[in-house]
């Protein structure tokens, strides 16, 4: 008698659904190529420029001063903030440091602060924190929590045997760490340490704050100040460059290693380490990083509430900010997520050559800085669809481009949990592709679809420069009144605007850190 276990799953005809799966690979393929619209914008505008001037603009010494700190930021700040996001990844995870659940959850939560507040913060406290160390500061205390993530995700993940293993070889809790422990860290520190550096070439309100220049605050300065589209254009193609860069240089260093061990592994915690005489001394590291993230913007944040009374709060202001931010926070969450969804379901249902290379083309938009992808827009919106200039759409559209990578993730994630079966089931019923897919998957992954809005909503609620020169007259959200009233020296008055946006963006941040422990089992 053959057991039900044992059985074959139903094979059901799907005439309707491959074609379906046609339908769905050419809208990835679309939305791919409107994603790469701000790369070959880049290259566009280089071959309309020629190479003679294209080439005065670019050798020259303001570029090579842009180039310079842009190196300096990134080489101090990434290997800084590794240092600092392993470390406290080590003592929060792996050691008896004293109230370890916590410090775990505070090292997060400078997520929530957008990287602009932070700079906001330090300069509220030391007025003439200015430059390059300022910029190194300032960036590892608002990015290490980027870094600190993957590396604690890690490190509750690896196989403990593999460390008993070196232990009972004589290799002390040192060397152990250093030839087993951090070899497999090695995934989790480039893409972190990636994830950094393509943040610190797109920054442009923490630095422009702190008086640094990078090529994000000289293209945005070049923009507003004088619209010289050409010499704007160029710092662009030398940004974009720097980009390409950064990602292949990571690509070289992750190389083609096997991380992954063959069986399942010891299913149990890993052993704490005892800090013994240093338990309590080793509390100084969170508790310094902490205050620098945290109580710096807590502190100035305060002064300013406090400063300002009841003067500041002007509910009409605010209260329009609010309501423009969350509609557009809401409008550009929902359509990045929609976006993501073809070759998010493709990616799962019909892994391929050409799934894998569309889902790359979103990943290397995403790492185009917002002002790169302004820039595209703004120039072709003027020459071909100038209707579509500064209006809700434009700025949407910048937002899918930017945030599809973050939708994208939590999608795949989602739809590889809802049996493929059951959209079969629905096409052999007659069902349209799309109705199939709608009735089935993209209902059973709500949960996974509300995360993704939910991270593309944070990440647009704390966007910039995009924004600014993106948005239809009369716009006024959260981040744009802030960085108004910081620029005419009303710290007070800018306030109100930077609690509201650490308030919404602590919920997200703290299901970031739920999920990352839920991955573990923790």
């Amino acid at each position: 008698m053959t057991s039900f276990a044992d059985s074959k799953p139903l094979s059901l005809p799907l005439p309707r659904f491959r074609s379906g799966t046609r339908g769905t690979f050419v809208l990835a393929i679309v939305i791919a190529f409107l994603a790469l619209l701000p790369l070959g914008f880049v290259f566009w505008a280089t071959a309309v420029t020629g190479w003679e001037a294209a080439s005065q603009l670019i050798f020259r010494p303001r570029v090579g001063e842009l180039m310079t700190n842009t190196l300096l930021l990134v080489l101090f700040t990434v290997p800084l903030a590794t240092l600092l996001a392993t470390a406290l990844a080590w003592l929060t995870e792996r050691s008896d440091l004293p109230f370890a659940r916590i410090w775990s959850a505070l090292c997060v939560a400078p997520l929530a602060i957008p990287a602009f507040v932070h700079s906001y913060a330090w300069i509220g406290m030391w007025p003439g924190f200015h430059g390059l160390p300022a910029g190194i500061a300032i960036s590892v205390t608002a990015y290490f929590p980027f870094l600190y993530l993957p590396i604690s995700a890690t490190l509750r993940l690896l196989d403990p045997a593999l460390e008993d293993q070196a232990a009972s070889l004589g290799l002390s809790d040192t060397a152990v760490f250093r030839r087993v422990v951090l070899p497999q860290l090695r995934l989790p520190i480039l893409g972190g340490g990636l994830l950094v550096g393509l943040h610190l070439l797109a920054e442009y309100g923490l630095y422009a704050m702190i008086r640094f220049d990078t090529f994000t605050t000289a293209i945005v300065d070049q923009f507003q100040s004088t619209y010289n589209g050409v010499a704007a254009n160029m710092l662009a193609l030398v940004l974009v460059l720097c980009c390409l860069v950064l990602l292949g240089f990571d690509a070289g260093l992750r190389g083609s290693r096997r991380y992954a061990r063959i069986g399942s592994g010891v299913a149990r915690r890993p052993r704490k380490i005892s800090l013994g005489r240093w338990r309590y001394v080793s509390v100084l590291l969170p508790l310094a990083a902490i205050a620098f993230a945290l109580g710096v913007p807590a502190i100035t944040l305060s002064h300013w509430l406090i400063a300002g009374g009841a003067e500041i709060w002007r509910m009409d202001e605010i209260g329009l900010a609010l309501s423009q931010t969350l509609v557009i926070c809401v409008v550009g969450g929902i359509a990045t997520t929609l976006a993501a969804l073809p070759i998010a379901w493709l990616s799962v249902r019909r892994p391929s050559r050409k799934s894998r290379i569309i889902e790359g083309c979103y990943y290397l938009a995403s790492s185009m800085p917002g002002v790169v992808v302004a820039l595209a827009l703004v120039t072709v919106t003027v020459r071909v669809a100038l209707p579509l200039y500064q209006t809700v759409a434009t700025i949407v559209i910048a937002y899918v481009i930017m945030f599809l990578p973050r939708a994208l993730v939590s999608l795949r994630a989602s739809i590889a949990q809802v049996p493929a079966e059951l959209e079969q089931a629905a096409a052999s019923l007659g069902r349209s592709p799309v109705n199939a897919l709608w009735s089935t998957t993209v209902r059973l992954a709500a949960p996974g679809a509300a995360a993704a809005v939910a991270l593309s909503s944070l990440g647009i609620m704390n966007e910039l420069t995009a924004t600014q020169m993106l948005a239809p007259n009369g716009t006024r959200t959260l981040a744009m009144a802030f960085w108004a009233l910081t620029s005419e020296i009303d710290y007070a008055g800018a306030a109100p605007y930077a609690l509201l946006m650490v308030l919404f963006s602590l919920p997200m941040t703290a299901l970031l850190h739920h999920q990352s422990k839920k991955i573990s089992g923790r």
